[in-house]
């Protein structure tokens, strides 16, 4: 009897799923086409995870490469430099997030505040210009302002008696050069979340706040602020979650870094770039992968888990 019934709720539950997806059916066709690169692109390569505990012949493929266990993280971890690019990657990552975040949010609320159409749409033009462009040509133009012979900035330096500074070359300018053009390129993108963000605000809140006195700044820390925190808490996430990333910073650091410069400025997909595909160590740069996302694995959980105890839904 009750085996009967088990087998007629589950034709039911079958008929039933076969029924939402002939009603759906053009929803799910748009999804094929994501699905279906997920699966090819995402995972089926994982298989070359394999490599990393392997002695990797390119004749013999990953499978039928011999085995040599957790030999290649053995010497990941004695290898001094592994410990200076994370430091690196962490460090300048951290920058990023704590001088990006306070500069984006600001400049949202004050872009939210210009009340002349015709100023807001200049200003937001020119915040957003930058996004527009790839690292290859942004790249250029920080070289280019930088340039000691006739870059911008070093012509005021020689206007004002002093000898003009290799910035690209030095070590204690490279990061900062890195988190200055870091918020410049991509503070545009940014802005446009948050003012989403803040137009989903209901207006009514802040035309109470004014019939009781409060005035503009008051708004913003009462009103707006609160309202937003759930999207800054996910940006939160995905930013702390990206420092381990194995293509995290690459385009602009490679394009701006050289070795003179490596000790403050190579990371990990700098590094993994140089061991993987110019030395040709394919199970290290395999082993460094593997553990650098599982580092970006536990950073999610763990920062998922400090913006829920903020009272703020997280990602997960």
């Amino acid at each position: 009897m009750n085996a009967g019934i088990s087998i007629n709720n589950t034709v039911s539950r079958r008929i039933g799923l076969i029924t939402y997806i002939k009603k759906y059916w053009f929803i799910y066709l748009l999804v094929l086409p994501g699905f279906v690169h997920t699966i090819i692109f995402k995972y089926f390569p994982m298989y070359g995870i394999l490599a990393a505990f392997k002695d990797l012949k390119i004749s013999r493929g990953v499978l039928g490469s011999p085995w040599v266990g957790f030999k290649h993280f053995t010497e990941i971890f004695w290898d001094p430099y592994f410990y200076k690019v994370l430091w690196n990657t962490v460090i300048i990552n951290i920058y990023n997030i704590g001088f990006s975040f306070a500069f984006i949010i600001l400049l949202a609320l004050m872009l939210n505040e210009i009340r002349v159409g015709f100023l807001k749409r200049i200003f937001q033009t020119f915040v957003y210009l930058p996004n527009f462009l790839s690292w290859v040509v942004f790249s250029g133009l920080v070289i280019t302002f930088l340039s000691p012979s006739d870059g911008p900035l070093n012509r005021i330096i020689a206007s004002l008696g002093q000898e003009p500074i290799y910035f690209l070359v030095k070590t204690q300018y490279f990061r900062a050069i890195l988190v200055i053009s870091g918020i410049v390129k991509g503070a545009g993108f940014a802005t446009i979340i948050y003012l989403a963000a803040i137009a989903g605000i209901n207006p009514e809140l802040y035309e109470c706040a004014y019939l009781d006195g409060a005035n503009r700044l008051k708004m913003m820390w009462y009103i707006t602020l609160p309202r937003i925190k759930p999207t800054i808490a996910v940006l939160l996430i995905l930013s702390f979650s990206g420092i381990f990333s194995s293509s995290s910073n690459f385009e602009q650091i490679f394009l701006l870094y050289n070795p003179a410069v490596w000790d403050t400025g190579d990371v990990i997909s700098t590094y993994l770039y140089r061991s993987g595909l110019l030395n040709g160590q394919y199970e290290m740069a395999t082993a460094l992968g593997l553990i650098f996302n599982l580092a970006g694995l536990f950073m999610i959980l763990v920062t998922n888990k400090l913006v829920e105890k903020m009272n703020v839904m997280g990602i997960l």
